[in-house]
Order: C-alpha cells, then sequence, then structure tokens
C-alpha cells in the first residue's frame, strides 16, 4: 500500500450564524499517498475548498471544525495532527506555505496589491528557506520560466495590476511550486487559463511531481483535467464524499447518480447535432414566443472591418521613452442575425478589446464597425447623442464575472431597472412588472427582486446579469467568457439558457471564449483569434472537422476531454513550439510585423497566410 502522506478521518466542519451551526463539511474521510494526485470534484458549494481551507488551518472566523483528524506525515517523519496542532502555531506555520503550498482560485485577491511579483513569489522562498536575496531572485526567475513567462525579468518589478487574469494565475502558480512542496493544494488552479496555457501548467505540475514526490490535492469541476491529471478521485456532494475510487474506475463505471449527472453536463466534441446538455438541476424558463426580431441568419447585424487598437506607454527615466503595442491587427469579422460568432483564443490574444470596442467602451485606431438597425447600416463610430444611446441600447454586454459586475449596494430589483430608469422607459409600476418578466425568462422567481447579489449562487448571479443585459431588449449581446467562472453544472443551466433565449427572442451573439468545447456547443461560426490577428475562420463543422492553421490544430489539441481514452499529449504539445507565429510552418509562418491574409479554402473556411503564399487546397 502506498504511503499515504494526508489521512483525513471524520471531518466535519461547520460555520456558526445567528441562526444556528450549519455544517459545509459532514464526516468526510479519504486520503492523498505520497507521490500521487487525488482530484476532488464537485460543484460549488459542495465543500471543497472548505475541505482545503481546513487542510491548511486557514478557515475564516466563522467557521470551526466539530470533530475529526487531519494527519499529516512529513517524509521520514512521524505523522502530525494539524486539526491539534492549531491554526497560529509555530509548528503550522511552518508547514503553512512551505511543506503544504496552495493555489488558491481567485489570483487577484490572493496577490497583494502593494507589492510586485517578483517581491511576492520570493519572499516565500525566503520564509521557509535558508538562502539569499540573490539566490532567491534567480530561482524566481527560473520558476517564472517554468510557468510560461515571455518576459520573467519584467514579471520581477510587474504589479498584479499590470497583469491579466491568465497572468495572475500563472503568478500564483509560480508562488505555491517555488518552496517544491511535498503537498500541493491547487484549487481550481487553472479555471481562468486558456486551454494551451492549461495544458502547459498541469504538464509542469506533473514534471515538478515526478522530480520531487510531491503529492498533489486537485480541486477542481472541469472533469476533462481530472482525465488528464488524477490517480485517484473523490466525488463531493453537500458536505459528503458520495463516490471515490480510481479514476479508471470513476470514468468507465460511475455508480453513484449525482457522478452520472455531472458527466452528463460537460460540453463534449463527440455530441450530435441538436443534442442538448443535461444539468444536474434543470432550470425551467419561460416560452417566450419568437419576436419580430427573429431571423434566419441571411441579414448581417454587425460587420467588422481591418479593426486596429494600439496601445502607449512610457518607461525609463521620467517615463520619457515611449511604446507602441498594436493589441488588434485588423481582425474583421461579421455576425448574421439570430446566430452566434464564437471568438477563441489564448488570455491577452485581443478578444475582450474587440468586444469592448465594439460595444463603443473603447476607441478603435483604425478599422471600421458597421451595425444593420433591420433599417440602414451605421458606421458605428460616427454616431452621436440619441443614435449613440439606441445603439448602446440595441448592443449590451454580458461580463466574464457576475459578481464584481453587479453593484453589491443594490437589489436585483433596482439592478434591473436601472437601465429602464436611465432610458426614461415606462413607469415605476411598468419598469417592476419588466423585472419580473425578466427574472423569468431566465429561470429565477420574482421573490428574488428584493435580495442583493451576494445571497445568489454564481449561476444564479450569472443570469441576473443576463436578465439586466436583456432589459432594454438588445438585439446584440456580446457575452465575455460568461461561463468560464461556473462549475459544470451551472454552465450548462447558462448555456441551454442562452440557446434559448436566442431562438425566442432572435438575439445575435458574439461569444468569448478560451473553452472551445462550449464554443462548439453554442456558437454557429467559429474566428480562431492568436496575438491580435483572427488566424482562421470557418462554420463550426468545417473548424473542427479540418482544422487548417497550426495555431488552431494546437488549440483543439490542448482541449482536456473527460475521457481517460483521449489524454493530452504532452510531449506533442511541448514539441510543436506553436507560441511563435515565425515557428510556424509554411504557408502559415509570419515574420516580424507581417501580418499575411486570409484565403478563402473552402466556402466560408478561411485561414490567414503570409504575404508569399499563394490559396492551399483544403
Amino acid at each position: 500500500m502506498d504511503n499515504m502522506l494526508l489521512d483525513i478521518k471524520d471531518l466535519k466542519v461547520g460555520f456558526t450564524s445567528d441562526s444556528g451551526s450549519a455544517y459545509a463539511i459532514n464526516g468526510i474521510s479519504f486520503s492523498i499517498p505520497a507521490g500521487k494526485t487525488v482530484a476532488l470534484v464537485g460543484e460549488s458549494g459542495s465543500g471543497k475548498s472548505v475541505t482545503a481551507q481546513a487542510i491548511l488551518q486557514i478557515l475564516p472566523k466563522k467557521a470551526f471544525i466539530d470533530r475529526g483528524q487531519i494527519l499529516y506525515t512529513p517524509p521520514g517523519s512521524k505523522p502530525v495532527d494539524i486539526v491539534e496542532i492549531g491554526a497560529q502555531s509555530p509548528q503550522m506555520n511552518a508547514l503553512r506555505g512551505g511543506s503544504i503550498a496552495m493555489i488558491f482560485q481567485e489570483p487577484m485577491t490572493s496577490l497583494s496589491p502593494l507589492h510586485t511579483v517578483g517581491d511576492q513569489v520570493s519572499e516565500a522562498l525566503l520564509l521557509h528557506s535558508k538562502c539569499s536575496k540573490k539566490e532567491a531572485i534567480a530561482k524566481t526567475l527560473d520558476v517564472f520560466k517554468r510557468v510560461g513567462f515571455s518576459d520573467p525579468e519584467r514579471l520581477l518589478s510587474a504589479y498584479p495590476f499590470e497583469l491579466s487574469g491568465g497572468l495572475r494565475q500563472r503568478a500564483m502558480i509560480a508562488m505555491a511550486l517555488i518552496t517544491r512542496p511535498s503537498l500541493l493544494i491547487a484549487d481550481e488552479p487553472t479555471t481562468a487559463l486558456d486551454v494551451t496555457t492549461q495544458a502547459q501548467i498541469l504538464e509542469l505540475m506533473r514534471e515538478l511531481q515526478d522530480e520531487t514526490g510531491m503529492a498533489i490535492l486537485l480541486i477542481t469541476h472541469d472533469l476533462g483535467v481530472v482525465a488528464n491529471m488524477a490517480d485517484e478521485v473523490a466525488v463531493m456532494y453537500r458536505g459528503r464524499i458520495v463516490e471515490s475510487g480510481a479514476r479508471e474506475d470513476i470514468f468507465k463505471n460511475p455508480e453513484h447518480p449525482y457522478l452520472k449527472a455531472l458527466l452528463r453536463a460537460v460540453p463534449r466534441f463527440s455530441m450530435k447535432p441538436g443534442e442538448r446538455l443535461q444539468p444536474i438541476r434543470e432550470v425551467k424558463t419561460l416560452d417566450v414566443p419568437a419576436g419580430e426580431l427573429s431571423s434566419d441568419g441571411s441579414n448581417t447585424i454587425l460587420k467588422v472591418e481591418n479593426l486596429v487598437k494600439r496601445y502607449t506607454s512610457r518607461s525609463g527615466w521620467f517615463r520619457g521613452k515611449e511604446k507602441t503595442l498594436t493589441a488588434v491587427r485588423g481582425v474583421s469579422l461579421s455576425i448574421p442575425e439570430g446566430q452566434t460568432l464564437g471568438l477563441v483564443g489564448e488570455s491577452g490574444c485581443g478578444k475582450t478589446t474587440v468586444a469592448k470596442m465594439i460595444a463603443r467602451a473603447l476607441p478603435n485606431d483604425g478599422g471600421t464597425i458597421l451595425y444593420n438597425d433591420g433599417f440602414n447600416l451605421f458606421d458605428v463610430n460616427s454616431l452621436e447623442g440619441k443614435d449613440l444611446q439606441s445603439y448602446r441600447k440595441a448592443v449590451q454586454f454580458v461580463f466574464q464575472d457576475p459578481f464584481s459586475s453587479l453593484n453589491p449596494r443594490m437589489t436585483v430589483s433596482e439592478i434591473l431597472t436601472e437601465p429602464l430608469t436611465i432610458n426614461s422607459w415606462g413607469t415605476q409600476n411598468e419598469r417592476l412588472e419588466r423585472a419580473k418578466y425578466l427574472l423569468d425568462i431566465v429561470g429565477l422567481p420574482a421573490s428574488s427582486l428584493k435580495r442583493h447579489p451576494h445571497s445568489f449562487s454564481g449561476g444564479q448571479r450569472q443570469r441576473i446579469g443576463i436578465a439586466r443585459a436583456l432589459a432594454l431588449s438588445p438585439r446584440l449581446l456580446l457575452c465575455d467568457e460568461p461561463v468560464s467562472a461556473l462549475d459544470v453544472s451551472v454552465q450548462a443551466q447558462v448555456l441551454n439558457l442562452l440557446k434559448d433565449l436566442q431562438k425566442a427572442l432572435g438575439l445575435s451573439y458574439l461569444f468569448v471564449s478560451h473553452n472551445l468545447a462550449v464554443v462548439d456547443y453554442i456558437a454557429d461560426t467559429i474566428a480562431v483569434m492568436y496575438r491580435g490577428l483572427i488566424v482562421e475562420q470557418a462554420p463550426k463543422e468545417k473548424l473542427f472537422s479540418n482544422p487548417v492553421h497550426p495555431y488552431t490544430q494546437a488549440l483543439l489539441a490542448a482541449v482536456p476531454e473527460p475521457d481517460i481514452d483521449r489524454p493530452l499529449d504532452f510531449t506533442k504539445l511541448r514539441s510543436e513550439n506553436l507560441s511563435d507565429p515565425k515557428n510556424w510552418p509554411e504557408p502559415f509562418c509570419l515574420r516580424e510585423q507581417e501580418i499575411g491574409s486570409m484565403h478563402e479554402l473552402e466556402h466560408e473556411h478561411f485561414v490567414r497566410m503570409n504575404t508569399a503564399a499563394g490559396v492551399v487546397a483544403a
């Protein structure tokens, strides 16, 4: 039998409140063998993160451990009961961040905004090992390289707010790995990352595990990641472990109804045309009759031509040195009425910037945005006054993080009626009725109107965000990673809701995401973006059956599927070295500053090639 590095026995954790105690963990038991990976799987609220907090003794003040043991056996030492030694003991302080490290789910709240990323990562090493500041900086640079930073030296002096969500998550991972812990607790470590970066991080964790014998407790709702990483799996539901076992048994012979339901809720490339995701709890939505805006897709509602966005930064003494970064380089897109264009690519490739320029939230530095209101074609950049106000009613945003995009001080009623009030829509009673209607079509009860955002789950908050976006009867929704922060079952609910609303209301979507399986489920046409360029665009059936561009092929190869018979090929992903356009094979390689041009290989299937290329048969 494997040596057990961590052994949790009958752990029960509760929270105190004015109305009494409630238990988030209700008597769970599982073990983590040395050098192995155990995945803890379940929906939000099942108790996964509380389990991790109990192991590190960083539970909230209102939490308490009612009973149980957390036995940690350091290599070559006797078992230590973490519950007994106490949260503030010197022994626990030495373990926390040293022998037992954790990667947190939300990097922005876990990193100090007042200190540089380099200082924060090197501090972890200085606290837990005897090394000089110079040695700590050298090791920090090394771990920055290993987690995929292209410019490690810049990261030493960068602050968290200067980084994208994906880069902040890599910094958190670097901080956890730099002490070479014997147990790494990874709480949704790749949620904010695109698939290629996720594959790099997963491979890095496996390499370090092989090198150091590190054990991993992987907390996730991504069953594709579990299929590629776990040795053993424990499935949590409402504070209890309902099924556990070896990875092969869990995926090939699931027994508990909850686990079976989880597996059915995951978007898969193998889904049949018209097949619907099956969330664990189906949410009933109002059967809205199709209105005048329904469309067969024959008309184009929005057309973007050669869109450009540049950013200028200053550096050096007195900020005198100017540097220009072109974030979007000649993007052209079109969205048919009543259909969905999926825009996919890595973090930082310019997807959100394109969406913000379409919404007129950012000015563009070149190109045109043309909008068809059903009667006339308008240049969006020339709109002013009432015309601009009408455009902004028709084009609404659904944000990635529903919690930060909803005002915590406002009730749901105030959130939903605010756009109506600003636009002088109806009387107060009519606005209230509209708010009830909006909640009804997104599957929430009218009783939600008096509540505040903090009292809802992540999926419910996203539904409120969608309801707010629909308040002014828009024609086009710009959905920026709307399900990336949600667990698989809630994700299935929201995706089904978006499809139902599109069919009922004739909505058009620009759906921005780094999850190709999600985009495959919801989009009609997919555009693949890399470093500000569209490199391939096609109807989804053609893109997935015949991906031509090497970057598209790499993206598809990096998607972890919830199938142990189709593992990620980490060796192939690493050897292809497709992170630099100069390394792409002919006729796709792009030299410095070259952007090439799009060629139509077959009907509606376009791919970017260099300027010397001719048309290549698909």
